[in-house]
């Protein structure tokens, strides 16, 4: 049975943290049931060096959530259209989260697919663009603001841990849509599976 993963997976280097998020899965408890997913694509954001990171300027209302201890959900609203969610890494004030940037869908597959596109039967490419997308795991997830600090030892939303995801079977690359420090290698993800969101 897997168990849920404990505050010393979440306070290390937010690199290392973003690696081994691959292949664990991701909950959200709906009325009595859990809705989950595989996480097969992640990006690493750490404030000390890196000008992408929403933390890189200091503390603001809006990034708060990212300088606390890791473990802690930090939601944020893009683009004027759909919202984020990255998991708080590292110590208190480091500053650091990684974006969950694409899930393979678990269980609930019917709550997330009501949510994202309003019915439950889909095509097969509707099934594999369900989640391949920072924005669309939220609205599938329905993970708005409110849910914003949530701290991911608690019962609503959280992360059970699964066997570590070999080396080999993991590809490293620079991050999707940034144009500050875009040259850091800081996205992994899943090399053989479908619901990555690009190769």
């Amino acid at each position: 049975m897997q168990e849920k993963l404990g505050n010393k997976f979440y306070t290390r280097e937010v690199t290392t943290v973003a690696k081994e998020l691959l292949g664990k899965t991701f909950v959200k408890f709906v009325d009595g049931e859990t809705v989950s997913a595989k996480i097969v694509e992640v990006e690493a954001y750490d404030g000390s060096v890196d000008e992408a990171a929403h933390s890189f300027g200091g503390l603001t209302t809006r990034n708060e959530v990212m300088f606390n201890e890791g473990g802690l959900l930090y939601v944020y609203f893009i683009y004027g259209t759909h919202y984020c969610c990255n998991i708080v890494t590292g110590k208190e004030n480091d500053g650091a989260a990684v974006l969950i940037r694409a899930v393979e869908p678990l269980t609930g597959l019917d709550y997330l697919s009501e949510n994202r596109y309003g019915k439950t039967r889909l095509t097969e490419k509707e099934l594999l663009s369900l989640t391949n997308g920072p924005g669309k795991i939220c609205k599938a997830f329905n993970i708005t603001k409110k849910h914003n600090g949530i701290d991911l030892s608690g019962d609503e939303i959280f992360i059970l841990d699964a066997k570590k995801v070999d080396k080999s079977r993991i590809a490293q690359t620079v991050r999707v849509g940034i144009k500050k420090s875009a040259e850091l290698p800081w996205r992994f993800y899943l090399k053989d599976n479908l619901f990555v969101s690009k190769r």
